[in-house]
């Protein structure tokens, strides 16, 4: 049956599931000193993206994304981490009419860095500021593949706290698709940004490509 072959839609789609809840679980046991959350979503994104494209093996290109990015990812957490927690406490305990401005603005800024600095950190050679303004640059100037890959988490949580509600049972499945799955699902939507500067570093020519201030971590590799 043509649905069952390997190159259909629907079997290249059930396997890069697999792949995404494996790499949900890699970044969870990777996770757990907690600093290391940083470099497990780096590495979750270089593992998703190589899976995609049909490189290599997940596990192997995960370790590997994870160890040559620790030194900058977990810098980034160390940001990202705190701030975040921050903010969910606000949320939770200042309810505070005056604050409801500054938090949503925080919030906004948070999430659109959140959502571009892992992906940037994986995917491009550079130092820890270019990659942290490089996260906003991307995240306002695209800002449509921003709220894309919010939607996609939005939903994910979503799905997580109705199933809680009125579905305890479907909780593990949820949970064992994880942000694997989301990450699995944001590389298209990035892939469609970064690909017009991958090839611009490919052929040598710096127009549109010299303020990421470095190369693609894919050239170097190759």
């Amino acid at each position: 049956m043509h649905f069952l072959s390997p190159d259909s839609p629907f079997m290249r789609g059930l396997s890069n599931l697999i792949d995404a809840i494996w790499i949900n679980i890699l970044m969870l046991v990777t996770s757990i000193p907690v600093v290391t959350m940083g470099a497990a979503l780096a590495a979750g994104h270089d593992a998703a993206r190589r899976s995609i494209l049909g490189e290599g093996h997940v596990t192997v290109n995960y370790f590997r994304a994870f160890k040559n990015n620790f030194p900058k990812s977990t810098l980034a957490w160390l940001i990202f981490g705190p701030i975040g927690a921050g903010l969910v406490a606000s949320w939770i305990f200042l309810q505070i009419t005056p604050l409801l401005i500054p938090k949503f603005a925080f919030t906004i800024l948070w999430v659109i860095g959140f959502e571009w600095v892992w992906a940037l950190q994986a995917r491009f050679e550079n130092g820890f500021g270019r990659t942290l303004a490089n996260a906003y640059i991307f995240g306002v100037s695209h800002i449509g593949v921003t709220v894309g890959m919010v939607a996609i988490d939005t939903v994910y949580i979503a799905l997580i706290a109705v199933c809680w509600r009125y579905m305890p049972q479907g909780l593990f499945l949820l949970l064992l698709m994880g942000y694997g799955t989301c990450v699995m699902l944001h590389i298209p939507l990035l892939e469609r940004v970064f690909t017009p500067y991958t090839k611009t570093v490919e052929s040598g020519s710096h127009d549109d490509a010299d303020w990421l201030n470095g190369g693609t971590k894919a050239i170097q590799e190759a």
